[in-house]
């Protein structure tokens, strides 16, 4: 894969440092494999979200979710199972490594709850704008308005 070198345009532009800097992270990639866990974003209302991802083999004890900064991050950890006398695992299908998936929340978004049922994780997200940044209607009065009296000729 190219790696481009971004640094001389970090130098000739004003107000581009986020555009470049998620440029320049983008064949990094996250860490671990990117594609894993695979995820699903929903909207399910004018202003709700839910987040699902397919955690097949872990348990709520097993994920920790945690919100900061308005960055929400997943991560998940299976203990270490040991079989038992005369099991031994011929093919290992189902993936039980340890994973960390982070998440930048919108403005006002908030984390409203999270469920586990039938191996997928559901994150609920709820985005409340402020009554201060709402939209409002201003009424246009007519006390300047002067009106004009005509007299019939």
């Amino acid at each position: 894969m190219r790696h481009y070198d971004l640094s001389p345009l970090y130098r000739s532009t004003v107000g581009f440092d986020r555009l470049f800097s998620m440029l320049d992270a983008l064949p990094n990639g996250e860490a671990g494999t990117p594609g894993y866990p695979p995820y699903n974003i929903e909207r399910t209302g004018d202003d709700t979200y839910r987040i699902t991802m397919a955690v097949a083999g872990f348990g709520d004890q097993d994920i920790d979710i945690e919100t900061k900064e308005s960055v929400l991050t997943i991560k998940a950890q299976k203990a270490e199972q040991e079989d038992g006398e005369g099991r031994e695992v011929l093919h290992r299908g189902i993936a039980a490594r340890s994973f960390e998936r982070r998440f930048q929340l919108a403005d006002h978004v908030e984390v409203e709850g999270a469920s586990l049922e039938n191996g997928l994780l559901h994150i609920d997200l709820v985005r409340e704008i402020p009554e201060a940044m709402k939209p409002r209607k201003i009424a246009i009065s007519a006390t300047g308005a002067k009106q004009i009296e005509a007299k019939a000729a």
